[in-house]
């Protein structure tokens, strides 16, 4: 494995069973990211960006292929090793924050923490040093049905960095919010990018947002293909003309 690289995939394939035939997501699928790295992956919807992310963060196996994270090969750990893997090394971020909306804002950010069998004194801890740092410190008692969606996206931030990940994976972390929200939650992942010496992979279809990031590839026929700013910029343009009010980001 090349030591820059945080996450190396090699030859990595999908098939599915449905209708009795089988469905090949992709086939021989390698990737590398970059330590340190703010990655995003673009692509029309069904092409197999979500499937690819859960493959990288451990939520579901590969038909064939490798996945290492700093030379450890997460496709041969039993579920109880790549459970705890998952806990301690990834960040998950999904485009529905998922929060349990009867306990407070601060009990959800605990949650991983609790998990991992941290005293509780220790997790609320913890908690509100993330929630801080998302800037809703003052929130922290409120139940998460009494959020609003962005504030609902800054807990869900909070408490996928709770444990400490290494890597940030995050699956259109914008795509349910309203433009200015998502440009506000696409800074602060930013910064936390920065403040928590995170490689980040993020799965879009806002391309606003893709621009940002180091690096740009495309998944489409079951390959990864660099995007160059000036295809970008073009898409954009288009994107722009498509929806009224701007860019969506």
């Amino acid at each position: 494995m090349e030591t820059e690289s945080a996450i190396c995939a090699d030859s990595l394939t999908k098939i599915y069973r449905s209708g009795g035939a089988d469905v090949v997501v992709f086939k021989n699928l390698s990737l590398r990211v970059s330590r340190d790295e703010r990655l995003a992956i673009i692509g029309e919807s069904g092409v197999g960006k979500s499937t690819l992310l859960h493959l990288l963060g451990g939520l579901d196996r590969p038909t064939s292929g490798s996945i290492q994270f700093d030379g450890r090969d997460i496709v041969s750990m039993n579920d109880q090793d790549l459970a705890s893997f998952r806990n301690r090394q990834v960040a998950f971020v999904w485009q529905n924050p998922s929060l349990l909306a009867d306990f407070t804002a601060l009990e959800n950010v605990m949650m991983p923490l609790l998990v991992r069998g941290q005293r509780p004194e220790t997790a609320a801890r913890y908690a509100e040093d993330r929630l801080r740092e998302v800037g809703l410190k003052a929130r922290a008692l409120h139940r998460a049905g009494e959020l609003s969606g962005g504030e609902q996206q800054r807990v869900a931030l909070a408490r996928a960095l709770a444990a400490g990940p290494s890597v940030l994976l995050a699956d259109e972390p914008t795509g349910s919010l309203d433009y200015k929200t998502g440009d506000m939650i696409a800074g602060l992942l930013r910064d936390l990018h920065s403040a928590h010496n995170l490689t980040s992979v993020f799965v879009t279809h806002n391309l606003s947002f893709a621009s940002r990031c180091d690096r740009i590839l495309e998944l489409k026929n079951g390959a990864l293909h660099p995007v160059s700013n000036a295809e970008l910029q073009n898409a954009r343009v288009i994107q722009d003309a498509t929806r009224p009010g701007g860019t969506y980001v």
